[in-house]
Parts: C-alpha cells; structure tokens; sequence
C-alpha cells in the first residue's frame, strides 16, 4: 500500500512512518509531497492538514494512527505516542521529559540527508524505544 506525507520529516511523521511500517503495513511505500494536490489517488495521506490520519482533537498524527488502527492496548506505544506528542506539539499533557531530546536528535537525524535517509536511520531509534518501553512494562520497572 502507498502512504504520502509531507517532504521534509520530523519527528512526527519519522514516528507516523515507524508505526506504519511496523504495526500497520509492513510493506508499506512512502511517498513524500511538497503540496497536499500531489498526493496520488491510490495513497494513504497522513500528517497533512485536513486529512483522517491527521492532527485532529489535540491529538498529534501518531496518536490518531494508533487509534484508527487499534494499537492503543499496547502500553508500549501508548508511552512513546505521549513523548512523540510532547516532542511535537509540546503542550504539556503528558510527562515526557524525554521529549525534548528525542526531538534534538530526529531533527539532526533529519538534517543529514534526504527523507529516505531519515526514514531508514530513525528506524533502529524507534525500535530501541519500543523495546525499552515493553521490558519495562513486562518488569513492572525501568529495564537495566
């Protein structure tokens, strides 16, 4: 299946892209637009304005996502959507003080190479959280 997004990710749509690929479609194509028009009719929008998978209610595009397709029983992205919220929107809903980091270094991530690039560096990023954050649930504590 096609996804589209906007050219240019951070660390909301690298997020969107991780969660696709990994929960979603894991054969998953990215396309990445510079204009909403450019979006092919056979592609799933998402992180774009005006689109289902969308930032809509407060929420930000990872979040819609997990909703949409049912992942929100699992604590571990339930834990990484709150620090992608906070990265991204940086409200102060949720106590993500890991935020600000994680969005430092998408951002550097970002700045050395194309969005292909970043889509394949961020990967292992997002792994390593998701793992991180499953141990932990499993432990009932931060994992050694």
């Amino acid at each position: 299946m096609k996804w589209a997004t906007r050219a240019g990710i951070h660390i909301n749509r690298a997020a969107c892209v991780w969660l696709i690929r990994r929960f979603v479609d894991p054969q998953a194509e990215f396309l990445f637009v510079t204009d909403p028009a450019e979006v092919p009719a056979d592609a799933t929008p998402f992180d774009m304005r005006g689109v289902e998978l969308g930032h809509h209610h407060g929420d930000c595009s990872f979040e819609t996502i997990l909703r949409r397709y049912d992942l929100t029983a699992d604590p571990a992205l339930q834990r990484i959507a709150e620090i992608i919220h906070e990265a991204d929107l940086d409200d102060e809903r949720f106590d993500a003080p890991e935020a600000p980091g994680l969005d430092v270094v998408l951002r550097g991530l970002s700045m050395i190479g194309d969005d292909e690039h970043t889509m394949a560096v961020t990967k292992p990023v997002f792994d390593g959280l998701y793992e991180y954050y499953r141990r932990a649930t499993l432990l009932g504590r931060e994992p050694a």
